[in-house]
Parts: structure tokens; C-alpha cells; sequence
């Protein structure tokens, strides 16, 4: 009956043990984060953003050039220029001035009048 006791008291302590153990490092178990390891878009210009289809994904390689207000700015690279939409949230707290070289990763926002691009990330070059 002793013998019994032990081994309960064991494999209770044990149990516990595990699932504290699995507590502190989150259920179900995380894993290390992943994602997909191969070719990307490449960069454009924006000379041949324009010609894109809406919603098409672009990098673009240039400089703000001016605020035009409501979130949106004049960017410009060596083959044209176009306005592009920043959401306050994107800036990712970085500061950038006319004489910086970014890369904004977005989309074409094209309607019948207009095109932009909406960016959703900026990196300071």
C-alpha cells in the first residue's frame, strides 16, 4: 500500500511538474516563427508603378519630397514622381526628411482619376 502511495505521489508530482513546465512556456507549445524562404517582388520605378494593376505589390526606392496633408506624401525616384499614403501607424517611428532614401513596400491604389500607392512599410536606406 506504501509502495503505491509513493508511486501515486510520484507520477502526480511528475504531471505537475510537466504542466507547469508547458504552462510557463505557453499551450500549445510555440513554435519558432517561420514563413516563406525564397524569391520576393523585386523593386520598381515609378514610372512602371503606374502601368500596374491595382493592388499589385511594389517596392519603391526614392525620397518624400513634400506633405500634402491627410496622411499623404509626394515621393519621387529618378524616373517620375507619386503620391503616396502613409498611415500615421507605418512610420514605425522612424523620421525622415527630403534628403533620406527610402524603401516603401505597398500597393497601387488606382481608380479611374487617380493612382497612388498605399504604403505599409518605410526603411530608411
Amino acid at each position: 500500500m506504501k509502495k503505491t502511495i509513493k508511486t501515486t505521489s510520484l507520477a502526480i508530482a511528475t504531471a505537475l511538474m510537466l504542466g507547469a513546465n508547458l504552462f510557463a512556456q505557453g499551450f500549445p507549445p510555440q513554435s519558432t516563427q517561420g514563413g516563406f524562404q525564397g524569391p520576393t517582388i523585386n523593386s520598381t520605378t515609378v514610372a512602371d508603378a503606374k502601368k500596374l494593376r491595382d493592388d499589385t505589390a511594389v517596392i519603391l526606392i526614392g525620397k518624400i519630397e513634400k506633405s500634402l496633408g491627410n496622411e499623404k506624401y509626394f515621393f519621387s525616384d529618378n524616373t517620375g514622381s507619386i503620391i503616396v499614403e502613409i498611415d500615421n501607424e507605418d512610420w514605425g517611428g522612424l523620421t525622415i526628411t527630403p534628403q533620406d532614401t527610402i524603401e516603401i513596400h505597398g500597393e497601387i491604389d488606382k481608380d479611374l482619376l487617380s493612382i497612388e500607392i498605399d504604403v505599409n512599410r518605410i526603411v530608411k536606406k
